[in-house]
């Protein structure tokens, strides 16, 4: 056996991470714009053919779970998710939500008109009905760069209305700086809602660790995802600085990897989900796996 498929059985048998939860992922997104976006621009089949082995490599680590990240208007296709969660056993979530970041191109028009409390009715309609027989179990949003535009606030609202009212956390794409974040948290706070459900993604694209003290202090989540091979030295400086500074139970990880991008000949390059298991982990004390992959998802999210 290869020293991968050692870990792989290691980590998938008795005293491993058999729970485990990726809380950042995709298995397909379309860069094209809200108003150009459509399911006819792919082919569900060859998707499923390209995510379906990467998804059984994703199993053989123990990993149960994984959060699709991909939201309505970029590419979100409860449908294909549920027959890929079917097909391969993992329990594979969708979400609801907008996403305000990239200057607002991937925001549809009606967000453009009703309020904060309009926008959230739809999403608690989906979080309550479903799409397309699968419910959204967290919600998904994204802003720009602080200062928060009226735009990027309301979608902040409207999130923290629907949190107030399913109890979904927010996941809130920030392009990593720490003012934003702090700008959304404080929306979402003063609106009723528990630090505890909002998360902080791509928060390895903040250099500054005084941030994410702050954020995690706060009782809010912070997500350092995008970990891979070029990003492992720096990945491993920010999980290392949060447990050494007794902020591990508020610090999540994942990869945003996958990717069927449409648009591109055969969907580009479709990337694997399980780099982070057989060599980041390694990096880690042992310790701290069960921690990062187990228990603080499933605080963060729910079980």
């Amino acid at each position: 056996m290869t020293r991968r498929e050692l870990l792989l059985g290691a980590l998938a048998g008795p005293g491993g991470l058999r729970d485990a939860v990726l809380v950042h992922e995709h298995i397909l997104v379309d860069f094209i714009g809200a108003d150009k976006v459509s399911r006819d621009r792919y082919n569900a089949d060859d998707v499923f053919r390209s995510a379906a082995p990467k998804l059984k490599v994703l199993k053989a680590t123990g990993c149960v779970r994984m959060l699709e990240c991909t939201p309505n208007y970029l590419g979100r296709d409860p449908r294909l998710l549920r027959r890929l969660s079917d097909s391969v056993g993992v329990d594979i979530w969708t979400n609801t939500g907008l996403y305000g970041a990239a200057d607002h191109k991937y925001v549809p028009s009606f967000a453009l008109e009703e309020t904060a409390e309009q926008i959230a009715k739809r999403w608690i309609d989906e979080a309550e009905k479903g799409v397309e027989g699968l419910k959204p179990k967290f919600i998904k949003t994204g802003v720009n760069e602080a200062p928060l535009d009226p735009l990027d606030r309301k979608l902040i609202a409207a999130a923290a209305l629907t949190s107030k009212e399913t109890g979904l956390t927010i996941a809130s794409h920030t392009g990593g700086r720490g003012p934003a974040a702090i700008q959304q948290l404080d929306i979402v706070e003063r609106m009723g809602v528990s630090p505890e459900k909002f998360v902080w993604v791509h928060a390895q694209n903040e250099k500054n660790h005084s941030f994410h003290e702050k954020i995690a202090a706060a009782g809010a989540w912070v997500e350092f995802d995008g970990v891979n091979e070029s990003s492992a030295a720096w990945h491993l400086e920010c999980v290392s600085w949060m447990n050494d500074n007794g902020l591990i139970d508020r610090t999540l990880i994942s990869q945003d990897s996958g990717w069927w991008h449409v648009g591109e000949p055969n969907g580009g390059v479709f990337k694997g989900y399980a780099w982070l298991f057989t060599d980041f982990l390694p990096l880690l004390p042992e310790s701290l796996w069960p921690v990062l992959l187990v228990a603080n998802p499933r605080r963060a999210f729910g079980a």
